[in-house]
Order: C-alpha cells, then structure tokens, then sequence
C-alpha cells in the first residue's frame, strides 16, 4: 500500500516524538530487504529444546497501511482504538504516534495508556457500567469523556465525576453481527427521554452519542439504521438543552481481507449516512472504537509440535484394509485455548485457525487426518479436527496467521504454561517514513 499519505505523515511526525519512549517499547527493524519470513526463520533457529516457547510476530507495517486505508475510506472518522482487543504496548504506541484516541474500559486500561504516553483527551472510558473507584481515578487524572446508559450509572458519574462528558450509549440493532452486545449495553430509544432529563436534573453535560452494532457485523446497512437512531437522540437532546458534539460509531470492521464484507463497502455506507444525518459543517466531532481492524492480520503466532501419538482405528486394523483406515494422527502444541486461542472458545468472530506447517516445501507430500490439541490437561483444549496435513515431527513449528485479535489479551497460564512472548517487528521503510529512528529501543536483525 502507499505510504505516502500527507496528512499521516504530518500528523505522525508532530505527536510521535511525544508519546514514544525507548524505555516501554522495543521493536525489531527488518533491514535490508529482510522480511517476516526471515525474522521467523532466524527466531525459530534461535529456539531449542531447552526453550520452545511459544511466540507472536507482530507485524507493524499492517497497522500503519490499515491506518493509511481508514484516512483513506472514513476521512471524517477519528479512530478510538479498543485497547481491550489487543494491549501490546508497541501496538498502543504505534497507534498514538499515529494520532488514533483510544477507548478504555476499566482503570487498568486507563493507567496503561497514560503510562505509555497518552494524553487523557486522546481517552474515551468507553464502558457504560464502572466501578465507582474507577470513575473516580479517571476524574483524578483527567479522562472526562465517558459513556453512560442508565440512570443509576448518571447517579454514580455526579457523585464521582461531576464535570463529565457524558456520551449516551444508545441500543442498535446487532442481528446480523457474529458478537452482539446490545442485550448488555445500550439504552433503548424508548427510555432517551427519561435518562436525559435525570441527566439535566442531575447537572451533568450529555456532550454526545455512542453505539455499537456488535463485532463482526456481517450487513453494511447496520450501520445506517444505527447513525439515523442516534440523529433521533441528537435531536431530543439538543431540545433538552444540552450541546451536542460527539458521535461514536463504535466497532463491529473485521480485520481479516477474507472476511465476507470488505471494509471499503461499511465506509461508502457510513459516509453516505453521516453526510445525510451529520453533514460537516454540523459541527459534530465523528469517533469509531475499531479494535479487530488494525490488529486482527498483523499478528502470527509460532507453535512448537511438543508431541505425538497416532490413533490407531482398531477395525480397520482388524479388517486389514489400508484404504478404509481412519487412523488419526494426534498432535499436541505449546499453546491452545487457555493462552493465545481463547477466540476459539470466547469470540464468534474467530471459531477457526488454519496451522501450517513452518518451511513447509508445496508438492504431492501424503496428508493424513490429524488431530491439535493445546498443552494443558484439559481435553477441551483442542484447537483443530479432521485437519489434513503431511505428518509431523516432535520439535517442528507451526505458524498460524490472523492472531492479533481478542488472544494476547484473553490469554491465561492456565497450568502453568507461558504466555505466548511478542516481537514487534516493522520494516525499514515504514520506519524511516513514520521519523521512529530516535524514539524507540531498536533491534536491527
């Protein structure tokens, strides 16, 4: 993708001297015309018997091209990035340097922002039920802008965070995303009415709104019925009195270029919408909170084979026929679905993964029905079945791609195996482009 976008270039080069430090973020540069491939290979050839850890190659040349693709497609959108789909710090800091805000959804979140350079007006605390002690530790560090969606919610804001920015999170329909959240999260329109007035009862500022049509959305004109809901909302509120700056469209773009709906047909509905309901010179501030998008394809992750047993079908033993065989090769990995493949079991918008075989040579190589389980003594710890693959050794690695979303910030040590390690690797080229060269703690390979 071309990377010579003017207004990321001039964004970057202003705010990214600001939020990097050497001290937080280490980052390996792919010199040379060195690429992924090579950096994995060095690695793996750097790992033995004694350390066959896990590990995640995260790619930060995707991040900058799908932000150069958002500028491109949403220009009048300014990304919130959800820091709860991926934490990675050189994640964060590439996307702070790039100018994207970022949307919280507890303390900790918060706390790690900050601590890696963001400003809290770059903050959204995006979670319209939070615990007292963390409204008040955004109020103590200057992170006013937060959602709401109940009355009891309002209470605690005034009583915590009284000088608050409040955005209104509204109920969308979320039928036709693989996620949904609106049975959690959302006022329905019926109850606006009510909520804004104990709003202005209360003191407190409704600046704007928010909703999320739910991650994975699988229809583009969600989010057209979701924009012309939340111009119903601006309308009443701005009848109640209150000023009405913001609109979120929240999250629900897929990150993955296979994925059913391309990202450029959600962007030709959402700016037609937003040019109807909320023209430019409206005056309203237009955020998303995309998560998935800018991390889902820039994260593979490596696993090391650590055993091996075959299956044997006893009848067709028996029956002495090779052909009707249905032996199982049985494999079983350093990682599975307590560390970095919880998407397996706790995001719908991510059932599979595809392993393949690292260095593995394209040709007529037999296939045999194989079996992956993750490492723990779990026996719902299993990534695939019926995979078909060539047969595997003890000590080979696979590589799986399209790891990036909802794994390094879900996974456990559940039986004490180790978190999956990240090496944050970006290109020489994009290096130079962003002006990184004094800003990070850098590794050349």
């Amino acid at each position: 993708m071309e990377k010579n976008t003017s207004h990321a270039s001039v964004t970057t080069n202003k705010s990214v001297m600001q939020v990097l430090s050497p001290e937080n973020c280490d980052i390996v540069i792919l010199d040379n015309g060195r690429t992924i491939n090579n950096f994995i290979d060095k690695k793996i050839q750097e790992l033995d018997s004694d350390n066959e850890d896990p590990f995640y190659v995260a790619n930060l040349d995707i991040v900058y091209e799908k932000h150069l693709r958002w500028l491109t497609n949403l220009p009048r959108v300014k990304p919130f990035y959800a820091v709860k789909c991926n934490n990675t710090p050189a994640v964060i800091q590439m996307l702070s340097a790039l100018d994207t805000g970022f949307d919280c959804a507890s303390k900790g979140e918060i706390q790690m922002a900050l601590s890696l350079g963001v400003t809290p007006d770059k903050i959204i605390y995006a979670h319209t039920t939070k615990p007292r002690s963390h409204i008040k530790y955004a109020c103590a560090h200057g992170v006013d802008l937060m959602t709401f969606d109940s009355e009891d919610e309002l209470l605690k804001i005034s009583q915590c965070h009284g000088k608050a920015k409040l955005v209104l999170r509204i109920g969308v329909d979320d039928s036709k995303s693989l996620l949904r959240l609106s049975s959690k999260f959302g006022a329905r329109l019926d109850t606006v009415e009510k909520l804004l007035e104990r709003a202005g009862e209360l003191g407190l500022e409704v600046t704007g709104v928010s909703f999320h049509v739910g991650s994975g959305c699988t229809d583009s004109l969600t989010f057209k019925q979701a924009i012309t809901d939340a111009r119903h909302v601006f309308d009443l509120a701005n009848l109640f009195g209150f000023q009405m700056k913001l609109l979120d469209i929240g999250g629900g773009f897929s990150g993955r270029e296979d994925f059913e709906v391309k990202f450029e047909e959600f962007s030709e509905v959402i700016n037609g919408a937003l040019d109807k309901f909320f023209p430019p010179d409206s005056g309203v501030q237009i955020i998303a909170e995309p998560g998935r998008y800018y991390v889902e394809s820039a994260f593979t992750l490596a696993v090391n084979v650590i055993a091996k047993r075959v299956d044997i079908d006893h009848m067709a033993e028996h029956n002495n026929s090779e052909e009707n065989s249905s032996d199982r090769m049985m494999y079983y990995i350093n990682d599975g679905v307590y560390g970095s493949m919880s998407c397996l079991i706790n995001d719908p918008a991510h059932i599979d993964v595809a392993p393949y075989i690292h260095k593995a040579v394209e040709g007529s190589e037999q296939r045999y029905r194989s079996v992956i389980w993750g490492p723990t003594c779990d026996s719902t710890d299993k990534i695939t079945d019926n995979y078909w693959i060539p047969e595997l050794d003890v000590g080979d690695w696979l590589l799986i791609d399209n790891m990036g979303a909802y794994s390094v910030s879900l996974a456990t040590t559940f039986n004490g195996f180790e978190k999956a390690h990240i090496y944050a690797v970006v290109t020489a080229e994009t290096w130079h482009t962003l002006n990184l060269s004094q800003t990070y703690s850098i590794i050349h390979l």
